[in-house]
């Protein structure tokens, strides 16, 4: 619970190793105060006498101090909060009072007229992660909304700030990069109404730290839709942080009398154990307190797409599901093309009914027999989008995000509902409601294949809501059919990592990491995934080799195996082209997989080696158990045997590997196992120890 001081104008909010702090002046004006290793309240206090500098014209005492900037009066920041009425612009607000709600979270109430801010601020129970959000409620005339961010997150001040950010494109996605902070802002986000394949919604700030040492800064946004994180160093070097949802401040919404507006989550999480440490503490944030039903492994999957792609039919599926269970398979999905008209990408999206040519039974049939060779039964699904040439396109093509008197654009050839109708809601909700009921369906994997282009809404008195409302709408749906069917399982799609954040990872249990499924180039991009999400959500698929989609590179079934193995693994590829001899490979790994499965996904993380070619390595740590992954990109002539320093063991106990026999003792060098492993270029090995 959050502490607070006698006067009730200091708040202290503190985890296992941390604490956050703020103060209010006697000017009712809100300060961060501390953010960083654990203090007591008295300290905090200690901070709060300190004055603020004094004002002059050309700088205000507020700026790079005040906790939540507002736009109006003495600010030059970026603002975090801009509104408008018919009558004026900006925020004059005044203390209210505050409160602490039952699960823990403190409410700071400011009044502007009509216009109620809330700050919420939580850190649960065994976390240093602290969760913000905003409300705002309006109790009087219309307040256009221009932007709500979440949080402004203030650091300590320091010389040498460095930033550490995730970008990309499609198939090339959490691509690591540090650089130095300079004067002036930096803006990171995305314009295209979802998450966006080009940055996750996360950046890491240090002044000197390492993989397992130093203090990092790190705040992560809950927010599928378009959204912004900008970092700035202030002319005084002071350094902040301001992030959420929409990508300008253009108006995200309109609030009537008696509407309010809740801002997503932006958490925020300071370490001492440099970015290794920092990324054990956001995955074990998110299996507690984010990913439902995290204490459950995920299973073994098949996904048909990369085998089969549009043309599929009942009897093919069949085949691939007898083969996929013979290699140990749990979990066996229909991907695209089981649907309408869905020959190719130009129809059928929309109509959510199983095509009575391929599936002249519907789905039950086949959905029985996989449940009969003993494993789940999982569909694919893109219900956000609309081809023109579908029965439900050419029955209300108004449903669709559209701009009057402009040319429309149709990537993949579709077009994108428009989810702020509740309408469209009701239908989707009804279809898919509908299908879940009649099928007997264990997991659904949900795609998003295009951006926004075109987002209108003609008639609406307000349509730019559009952006805000249908990621609210998407939310309700999938918290809805959860609820409704509480067995299925969700996985977030958009063409591979377009979608991956703590708002959508909050209703799925699982995201596809990327649509490149070539073993080599995945290692970068999990490498980036794993700074801030668990290997408990990251699908990974072992797919034919050559890789047929992206570059055509080879590389072994070992190889493509232990890239898979490091997330949720699934396979991929035309096992009915296998070879008897990779099937029981196959067979042999998927066995492998399920017994360090729990360690992988439910362990502490160590990056051992980064992927920057030749040998590296990660590692995972649950109990007594510990599980090495390592992979030889290259290896040049001359070079000692490969060999590793384990960390997170108790250095006082003995551990004997699985692979070889042999006994190490504590936080020793891994070498013979993988000596023996590692064979060649594009090689791996898998090495398990376990505690005597």
């Amino acid at each position: 619970m959050p502490e607070i001081s006698r006067d009730g104008r200091t708040w202290l909010l503190s985890g296992p190793a941390s604490s956050y702090a703020v103060h209010l002046t006697g000017r009712d004006e809100l300060v961060h105060l501390h953010w960083g290793p654990r203090i007591a309240l008295a300290d905090a206090q200690a901070l709060a006498v300190r004055p603020l500098p004094d004002e002059w014209p050309f700088e205000s005492p507020l700026d790079g101090r005040e906790e939540y900037p507002v736009e109006g009066g003495p600010r030059f920041v970026r603002p975090a909060l801009s509104v408008r009425t018919a009558e004026r612009r900006g925020t004059q607000w005044a203390y209210e009072g505050h409160e602490t709600a039952g699960d823990g979270a403190l409410r700071l109430r400011f009044r502007d007229g009509g216009l109620t801010v809330t700050l919420h601020y939580r850190m649960r129970p065994s976390t240093d992660v602290v969760e913000r959000w905003v409300t705002l409620a309006n109790e009087g005339p219309a307040v256009e909304v221009l932007r709500a961010d979440s949080a402004t997150w203030t650091l300590p001040d320091r010389d040498g700030w460095r930033l550490s950010q995730l970008h990309g494109r499609w198939g090339a996605e959490s691509r690591l990069v540090r650089s130095d902070l300079t004067y002036g802002e930096k803006a990171v986000g995305s314009r295209r109404g979802h998450t966006g394949h080009q940055h996750l919604p996360w950046v890491a700030l240090d002044t000197d730290a390492a993989e397992e040492h130093g203090e990092v800064y790190g705040c992560a946004l809950g927010w599928s839709g378009s959204w912004r994180i900008a970092v700035a160093q202030l002319p005084d070097a002071r350094v902040q942080i301001t992030g959420g949802a929409g990508h300008d401040d253009s108006g995200l919404l309109m609030l009537g009398e008696g509407e309010s507006y809740t801002t997503p989550v932006f958490a925020g999480l300071w370490s001492d154990g440099g970015f290794g440490g920092a990324s054990r503490a956001w995955h074990a944030y998110q299996r507690a307190y984010v990913v439902p039903d995290a204490d459950r492994d995920r299973p073994v999957l098949f996904n048909s797409w990369e085998a089969t792609g549009f043309d599929i039919c009942e009897r093919q599926q069949r085949e691939l599901a007898e083969r996929a269970a013979a290699t140990g398979v749990e979990l066996f999905v229909v991907d695209d093309g089981w649907f309408g008209a869905r020959t190719g990408d130009r129809a059928g999206l929309g109509d959510w009914w199983p095509d009575p040519d391929r599936f002249p039974g519907g789905l039950r049939p086949l959905a029985d027999h996989v449940h009969a060779l003993g494993m789940q039964f999982g569909i694919w699904v893109e219900p956000e989008m609309v081809n023109p040439d579908s029965d439900l396109y050419r029955a209300h093509p108004d449903w669709v995000q559209f701009q009057p008197g402009r040319v429309r654009t149709e990537f993949r050839n579709q077009l994108v509902l428009n989810l702020a109708r509740e309408d469209v809601r009701e239908y989707l909700w009804e279809r898919l409601d509908g299908l879940l009921s009649g099928v007997p369906v264990d997991y659904v994997k949900w795609d998003f294949n295009r951006c926004f282009t075109d987002a209108g809404w003609p008639g609406d008195p307000y349509p730019q809501r559009l952006w805000v409302d249908h990621v609210r709408a998407l939310y309700a749906l999938l918290d809805r059919l959860r609820a409704a069917h509480p067995g299925v399982a969700f996985e977030s799609c958009s063409g591979g990592g377009g979608r991956i954040d703590l708002g959508v990872l909050s209703r799925t249990d699982q995201v596809w990491t990327s649509d490149n499924t070539d073993p080599l180039d995945r290692l970068a991009i999990q490498h980036g995934f794993s700074q801030i999400h668990p290997a408990r959500v990251m699908a990974a698929w072992v797919t034919d080799s050559p890789n047929a989609m992206l570059n055509h590179r080879s590389s072994s079934l070992r190889f493509r195996f232990v890239s898979a193995m490091a997330g949720v693994l699934g396979l991929g590829g035309d096992l009915t082209r296998w070879t008897e001899e990779e099937l029981a490979e196959a067979r042999e790994w998927v066995e492998l997989y399920k017994e360090i499965r729990p360690v992988v996904q439910r362990g502490d993380l160590y990056r051992l080696r980064p992927p920057t070619g030749g040998l590296s390595a990660v590692q995972y740590v649950l109990g007594d158990e510990t599980v090495v992954l390592a992979w030889l990109q290259a290896q040049r002539h001359g070079e000692p045997a490969a060999a590793l320093r384990l960390r997170g063991l108790d250095p006082t106990a003995s551990y004997e590997c699985r692979e070889t026999g042999e006994i190490h003792r504590g936080a020793v060098l891994v070498h013979h196992g993988l000596r023996t492993g590692l064979r060649g270029d594009l090689d791996a090995a898998v090495v398990r120890l376990r505690r005597r």
